[in-house]
């Protein structure tokens, strides 16, 4: 009996598993980065801005010294100033851009 009861619980633990793994949710490239924390481009550092798409320790770099010759941000947009920053990098991570 107990053997009975044994192989039909583990029948139906395999049977479950399928129906678990169905129910996977994907979540949106756009939601994922927007549970990333904020980026502010007025006070974060060269290590913090490398956090960004398409943004690396160069163009990290660059806007720091850009920000700290020119003062700070006053558009997101103004981002397009700093040489290797165009459009579509503010596109890719307008969620978690801050000023």
């Amino acid at each position: 009996m107990k053997n009975l009861l044994l192989a039909a619980f583990v029948v139906a633990s395999f049977s479950l598993f399928p129906a678990l793994a169905a129910e996977q949710v994907s979540i949106p490239a756009d939601t994922a980065q927007a549970s990333l924390s904020q980026v502010n481009i007025n006070t974060a550092s060269a290590q913090e801005l490398t956090q960004l798409k398409g943004i690396g320790e160069a163009k990290a770099s660059a806007i720091v010294e850009y920000r700290d010759a020119h003062g700070k941000f006053n558009s997101i947009e103004e981002l397009t100033q700093v040489k290797g920053i165009g459009p579509k990098v503010i596109e890719q991570n307008k969620a978690i851009l801050a000023l």
